[in-house]
């Protein structure tokens, strides 16, 4: 799934990227990042993880401790991209009395699309509950300023199927392009999503290996 994510954030090619890792974890998505010739920061709530698991495996990157539902402080504009993998849904959760779905959905948005560089993408593959988790956190993102859209792949699979949401902080052409669906047929498909609309958009491959999976 990281290596799907990374290759969705279409960064150019021959270029080492500053890349965020929300919700790294261990560190594995920033050992694939590594591995395609890019550096990382990664941010995770869990102090075992940060802790006992990836300084102890001697990962490379920085490291924060970090419930990005209270927001980031980083620079303006210092990320060329972002991926995070299986944690967008737990932001939809009132873990506690004091938290609002909602606001930390925004506050989470507002300060991620300041830490992008103009241009970059962010990509969220994420456990949806519903469609309604679906439309509160894509509204969160419009509303903090991102375009973009949701993507499935494997949509017709309950075993491979995948959620990503494809975010773009803002556009260095005017107009925001999804990557491409594959059809049943295995042609692209057009996307008429208008540049400040989230749409949805499926790939579909028969092989079930989603590093291997081409959009465009």
């Amino acid at each position: 799934m990281a290596y799907r994510a990374l290759e969705l954030l279409n960064l150019p090619p021959d270029t080492t990227c500053y890349i965020l890792d929300i919700g790294c974890g261990s560190g594995l998505s920033g050992e694939i990042i590594e591995e395609e010739g890019h550096v990382w920061v990664g941010m995770d709530i869990a102090p075992s993880m940060l802790i006992e698991v990836a300084l102890e495996c001697e990962v490379e990157g920085d490291l924060f401790l970090q419930d990005v539902g209270q927001g980031m402080a980083f620079r303006p504009g210092t990320f060329d991209g972002a991926i995070s993998i299986s944690v967008l849904q737990w932001l939809c959760n009132a873990d506690h009395s004091s938290h609002n779905p909602k606001s930390r959905l925004t506050r989470f948005f507002s300060t991620l699309y300041s830490s992008l560089r103009r241009g970059a993408r962010a990509i969220f593959q994420f456990y949806p509950e519903n469609d309604a988790q679906c439309e509160l956190i894509m509204n969160a993102a419009m509303r903090c300023g991102f375009e973009g859209g949701l993507l499935i792949d494997y949509p017709n699979s309950k075993k491979a199927k995948k959620y990503y949401l494809c975010l773009f902080a803002g556009s260095q052409v005017g107009k925001v392009e999804m990557p491409k669906a594959l059809g049943e047929d295995g042609e692209m498909e057009e996307d008429d999503g208008e540049p400040n609309q989230i749409v949805e958009q499926t790939v579909q491959n028969n092989d079930e290996n989603p590093s291997k999976t081409k959009s465009g």
